[in-house]
């Protein structure tokens, strides 16, 4: 045993047990080191980023929302505004449980099922210490009966919030436009227009009109309070706050008046109507029969309203003069013979007898004239006044579909006008390669005839022709058709900013040919023209063109009964305008659907709007009504 001891290496397991302890050491310094590396980089590399994350536990932001821009008239009449009205809300972290308020709040007062889907919806989209309303526009009754037993509702408070208005009610609504709640679908625009930090707190969005199209300029800038909270979400404190800026005001170059005595005279008729100044491209009114009432939407239109008008046959929810499509019929003869005059295949001293019909080379069908017996002998000045078929059946022809198409773009057939409003079409003006492109067919020279005439496949929108025959009354410059005309800023700065005419096209035109023109068309509301009926005792000298549209076809010999075809399948009436005729400041095209000849169903309405715009003539019931004084009005004075 002792010789044992004897042969141990002391030394050697010495270096061992050093060689261990050192090895052990070092383990422990790496952890040491990696430990306080980690230490080092948590405190002082990361330590702007921990610091954000602690400050927002302990700091929230809750959205300040700004008050939305107005939107005025020309003259200063206010067609949207905001107001204040009591809501009852509740803040989720002071009620308690929440549903079983809600229940106790039911039986004080109505609250509706989908009163109770859209708290639900806010409520997911606020903080808990944040405010959501639970009912909107509380009566004054209402309010007092809940101020009385607000003590035994803890979280739940009666405040103040805006509302849109639209005082003018069914007055321009497409126009205008209307703001509704904010969707799924608004969210992920904004979000990828980088907008929807802007929309925080925010509860609805521009839905149509103005108030889609010019959103951004409405709305404003959202405010911000930073608040303090505790660990159960409680506020505390405000620390600091950004006041929101409000939305600016837009003011139109409509005129609340022209609007009103345009819509009052189409009744209970479908249609629409677009007047332009031409020199400035300003919309002086912008009309789409049958209107409604925006008011209806802006706190959540309800089913059964919604689907009356959704399902209504009169298409009331229809923005007639941008989406609205119709063949132009006799009111595309003024460009169609512009163009022959251009391009001369039509001037003076060129006349034709016209037999009541036009026939093809080599083809026995006849196109007929709207004159069964013929106009007899008609150069183009003439041909425009009587609105002789069998004049532009020939001149289409000559002129061919590519050179006539292409010249009469330019005018604004065929494409977008660029009005400051969303959803708008382009119509459709036809030539061989769309043919093919649509129905894999070639073009006939029978199809060339028609569109002459405005017809066949060739489609326009209101908005369309008013802003060609803008354009015709401009001597072939094109301004871009605007309805807003001026920006009065709210940022504090204050100050107007007024939308300045822009050049869109021009067309060389000789003056001769436009003088021509002109006067065929000023002719037509004179004795013996189309719409002599318009122009009589007017006053000042009005540039017309009739129009009669086809919604279903009859057979060839056949004659039109209006009385024998029901009412919807009869057809369009159209009309296009401008005056005075030498130095035009209104052009205006007016459709009336179903109505039969322009002359006596569109005409009449032009020539109101025109009286008033040029003379300030109030139309007769216009007059009549505003000698009385409303019911609602003289209750008022009574109480007061």
């Amino acid at each position: 045993m002792s010789l044992q001891r004897e042969l141990r290496n002391h030394s050697l397991e010495h270096h061992h047990f050093q060689l261990r302890l050192s090895v052990a050491g070092s383990i422990v310094l790496f952890c040491f080191a990696v430990l306080l590396f980690r230490f080092f980089f948590l405190q002082i590399g990361k330590y702007d980023y921990f610091q954000t994350l602690a400050e927002n536990n302990r700091i929230s932001l809750v959205p300040t929302v700004p008050n939305r821009g107005l939107i005025l008239d020309r003259n200063g009449v206010v067609l949207a505004h905001n107001f204040f009205v009591y809501t009852l809300e509740i803040t989720p972290s002071k009620a308690g449980n929440v549903e079983d308020t809600i229940n106790r709040i039911s039986q004080m007062m109505e609250v509706s099922n989908e009163d109770r889907k859209q708290f639900k919806k806010l409520r997911a989209q606020t903080h808990n210490f944040e405010s959501a309303p639970i009912r909107t526009h509380l009566t004054e009754e209402e309010a007092a009966k809940f101020a009385v037993n607000r003590y035994q509702f803890p979280g739940v408070e009666i405040r103040s919030r805006l509302f849109r208005s639209y005082p003018q009610n069914n007055l321009g609504s497409h126009m205008i436009g209307y703001i509704g709640r904010i969707n799924e679908n608004d969210i992920k625009n904004l979000d990828a227009s980088g907008d929807l930090g802007n929309y925080k707190g925010s509860d609805h969005i521009g839905k149509g009109g103005i108030e889609q199209f010019y959103e951004p300029v409405l709305h404003g800038q959202t405010g911000f309070q930073q608040v303090e909270v505790d660990a159960d979400g409680q506020a505390v404190r405000v620390l600091s706050s950004t006041a929101p800026i409000p939305g600016d005001n837009l003011v139109l170059s409509v005129d609340s008046k022209i609007q009103e005595i345009a819509e009052k005279a189409f009744g209970n008729r479908r249609g629409a109507l677009v007047a332009i100044n031409p020199k400035n491209g300003e919309v002086l009114a912008y009309v789409s029969m049958p209107t409604f009432d925006p008011n209806l939407f802006v706190d959540g239109i309800d089913a059964e309203t919604w689907k009356s008008l959704n399902g209504s046959l009169d298409r009331p929810l229809i923005n007639r003069p941008i989406r609205g499509i119709y063949p132009p019929g006799s009111t595309f003869k003024p460009f169609v013979a512009m163009a022959g005059l251009e391009d001369g295949k039509r001037h003076p001293p060129f006349s034709l007898s016209d037999p009541g019909f036009y026939t093809l080379s080599g083809s026995a069908h006849r196109y007929r004239d709207w004159k069964p017996d013929g106009h007899g002998q008609v150069d183009i000045q003439r041909a425009i006044t009587v609105s002789c078929d069998t004049f532009f059946y020939g001149l289409a022809l000559d002129l061919g579909i590519e050179k006539l198409t292409g010249f009469v773009s330019h005018f604004g057939f065929g494409k977008k006008t660029g009005i400051d409003l969303t959803g708008e079409i382009g119509g459709l003006l036809p030539t061989p390669e769309w043919k093919y492109r649509r129905w894999k067919q070639k073009w006939y020279p029978g199809e060339t005839v028609i569109v002459g005439i405005g017809q066949g496949y060739t489609l326009v929108t209101p908005m369309q022709l008013a802003q060609a025959t803008a354009v015709i009354a401009n001597n072939g410059v094109a301004m871009r058709p605007h309805l807003v005309s001026a920006i009065q800023k709210n940022n504090g700065n204050g100050g107007t900013f007024n939308i300045p005419p822009m050049k869109q096209d021009e067309i060389s035109l000789d003056p001769a040919n436009v003088a021509l023109v002109r006067a065929g068309m000023v002719d037509v509301t004179r004795p013996g023209g189309t719409a002599a009926s318009v122009g009589a005792g007017a006053g000042y000298d009005i540039a017309a063109k009739t129009g009669t549209a086809q919604v279903v076809g009859i057979k060839q010999g056949a004659k039109y009964n209006a009385g024998a075809i029901d009412e919807r399948h009869r057809d369009h009436a159209l009309f296009i305008a401008y005056a005075p005729a030498e130095n035009p400041t209104i052009a205006l095209a007016v459709i009336v659907e179903n109505g039969g000849h322009g002359g006596s169903a569109a005409g009449p309405i032009a020539r109101k709007v025109m009286d008033y715009y040029l003379l300030g003539k109030l139309p007769a019931d216009i007059v009549e009504a505003s000698t009385k004084k409303p019911a609602a009005l003289v209750e008022e004075e009574l109480h007061d």
